[in-house]
């Protein structure tokens, strides 16, 4: 009795080490996959954000990379405190900045004390450190050396700390503070584009120079030395006082005009045209090598995700091709952090299916009204109206108020803001309300038809039904002369609805709202100083420059100012202007449909001929040199 009651309790504790190892197992198994699961939402975020994917992937790291890369810890904290610390300049000693800017009325500057301004930036300056530190860890420390951005990060905290801790020994009394110099550098950092622009500029400075530098006794009377002649030639080439420069030269001797009509000639027509080509030749080569790159990395970031799904015990091990499978890409796009723009690449929108209708009557009505021809009459339509309401403010130009009589134009706009209602409805009827809203156009038509519609109601209610003599008096709260000047620039601001008829129009309008969103990346980086000195300085025979300069050196930096935003900025913008124009525009000559324009705006578009699709070898070669990362093929 006793061995066999020693044998069932050695069997008990068998079962039971048996099922605890199994669900230990289990839990193993379900951590590992969640464990993959979360790196796949990674990786595709990384591709989606063009990021690079050499980072940490256990599951922690995952979690801080995660939360690092939120909007509440980019957007919000990251950006607003390089907000805060590019602000301190508007306070700070010196501080141009007082209510008014007339120098007869404007009291001295607020001068904080010592210490507020300290405590910002420390504050600031331990934002920076946890930044810095969060990214270090994240990366590796085989990655951190490779990174030359992140090493000058931290030298720029430490000579940024050591001189925060030299204005507090000597209780802010020291002349000079280099942290001030490097606060740039924390936004130049945080900005993808701004290093890539960056590096387009440092590529493009020698080719600059050779072409603008140029190396014998008569030009010493008027260009003495270096900073005079630069001023001189600076002035002459780029504002309305190059008079002042030729003046006294050609009263002296008229043969000296030549000299200045070529220099200006050559100069604008031909320095300044080859500086915007020679800008636009670099930027278009650094830019499709920095787009190469970021291909690259998106689709390094998509190969890295299905690698670690296919991993997951769902793909059978004698399975020839890896895939992944439906359950498991759902339950990581559900967690992917993007924007409407990448969800639509995924999900493809459709829109509402019009009404069926069983009368013949009415589908033929359906046809008619539904047809793109419909939406042809009502530009023309349109464009009638704008004539209309041009003649009729053309006759009344030279009319006293008190003797126009806007009988004419009231019953017009009430003529076509009838139309206008009746077309309305008559889309509605034929696509029905869910898909009529669904496209932007028409939302935009409704949206202004029943402005329209409310302020000719009003116009009635205070002034009655136009009649011959139906002059402009007060009786609300707009008189009738202002609220038929706002129904005629509505009617003019509904007439840009013919813009996405028009090929060439919709073409510039789209590459203007594409880089007005994108200059995001160019927000907050100049701040410029006036001074209110300056506005009583109105003599042609001086410029600003020679009232404010201490020495010599001060005009190069006001000419290396211009060079640097006049210049290399702006030629910059026109590249990028030009760029996406000419892309745009052979896409155009290659496509009909204009949605397809529309809904195509990634970034590889625009050089999607030159563009090399990397292959798979180099894309697992890539992920096999993961320092983080170990695939099991």
């Amino acid at each position: 009795m006793r061995r066999s009651g020693a044998v069932r309790l050695l069997l008990a504790l068998s079962r039971a080490a048996t099922h605890s190892f199994f669900l230990s197992d289990f839990a193993a198994a379900g951590a590992a996959e969640e464990l993959r699961i979360n790196q796949a939402v990674v990786f595709i975020e990384d591709a989606i954000q063009y990021r690079s994917i050499n980072h940490r992937v256990d599951s922690k790291s995952l979690w801080l990379y995660r939360w690092y890369y939120s909007r509440i810890c980019q957007c919000r904290i990251l950006s607003l405190t390089i907000t805060v610390i590019l602000a301190l300049a508007f306070i700070e000693t010196p501080s141009s900045l007082t209510v008014t800017s007339d120098v007869r009325y404007r009291l001295p500057a607020w001068d904080p004390p010592c210490g507020l301004t300290e405590s910002i930036e420390l504050l600031c300056f331990l934002v920076f450190v946890i930044d810095v530190s969060v990214k270090s860890y994240l990366i590796g420390w085989e990655e951190f050396w490779k990174n030359k951005w992140l090493m000058a990060y931290i030298l720029t905290l430490i000579i940024s700390l050591t001189d925060w801790v030299v204005s507090l020994s000597f209780f802010c009394t020291e002349t000079v503070r280099i942290r001030r110099i490097l606060r740039p550098f924390f936004l130049l950092q945080n900005s993808s584009m701004m290093k890539k622009t960056l590096k387009s500029i440092n590529s493009t400075l020698p080719e600059m120079a050779s072409a603008s530098l140029i190396t014998d006794k008569e030009w010493v009377g008027y260009f003495r030395n270096l900073p005079d002649s630069l001023t001189s030639l600076l002035v002459l080439l780029t504002t309305a006082n190059n008079p002042d420069v030729m003046i006294p030269a050609y009263s002296k001797n008229r043969a000296y005009s030549i000299f200045f009509i070529l220099f200006t000639v050559l100069g604008n027509l031909f320095l300044m045209n080859l500086l915007t080509a020679i800008i636009y030749n670099q930027f278009r080569g650094y830019l499709l090598k920095s787009v190469q790159s970021s291909l690259f990395r998106r689709r390094l970031g998509i190969r890295a995700a299905f690698e670690v799904l296919s991993s997951l015990k769902e793909t059978p091990a004698n399975a020839e091709q890896s895939y992944v499978s439906a359950g498991a890409l759902l339950q990581v796009l559900q967690k992917v952090e993007m924007d409407s723009r990448s969800r639509q690449a995924i999900m493809m929108v459709r829109h509402p299916p019009s009404p069926e209708y069983r009368s013949h009557f009415m589908r033929k009505m359906q046809f008619a009204f539904g047809h793109p021809y419909f939406g042809y009459l009502g530009n023309v339509v349109a464009l009638a109206n704008i004539v209309s309401i041009c003649v009729v403010l053309v006759l009344d130009a030279d009319k006293q108020p008190s003797e126009r009589d806007d009988y004419f134009l009231g019953t017009i706009n009430c003529f076509f803001i009838i139309y206008y209602l009746m077309e309305m409805l008559l889309k509605i009827l034929a696509m029905g309300l869910k898909r009529y809203l669904s496209y932007p156009s028409n939302r935009f038509d409704g949206l202004l038809t029943t402005i329209l519609l409310v302020l000719e109601i009003a116009t009635f209610a205070e002034y009655g039904f136009p009649h011959p003599g139906w002059r402009p008096e007060f009786v609300g709260l707009l008189s009738l002369w202002d609220m038929v000047r706002l129904v005629n620039m509505l009617i003019v601001f509904r007439f840009l609805r013919i813009i996405p008829n028009m090929k060439f129009m919709s073409l510039v309008v789209t590459t203007l709202l594409d880089l007005v969103k994108n200059l995001r990346a160019f927000a907050g980086i100049l701040v410029v100083s006036h001074d209110p000195e300056l506005s009583s300085t109105f003599s042609p025979t001086d410029s600003f420059i020679s009232f404010n300069l201490i020495c010599r050196w001060a005009k190069i930096y006001f000419v290396a100012w211009w060079l640097i935003s006049s210049v290399i900025w702006v030629n910059l913008f026109i590249a990028l202007l030009l760029e996406n124009f000419i892309h745009k525009w052979d896409r155009r000559c290659h496509r009909e449909s204009l949605s397809d324009i529309e809904y195509q705006r990634t970034v590889e578009l625009m050089f999607r001929d030159v563009l090399e699709e990397p292959t798979e070898e180099e894309l697992m070669e890539k992920l096999h040199q993961h320092p983080h990362l170990h695939l099991c093929r």
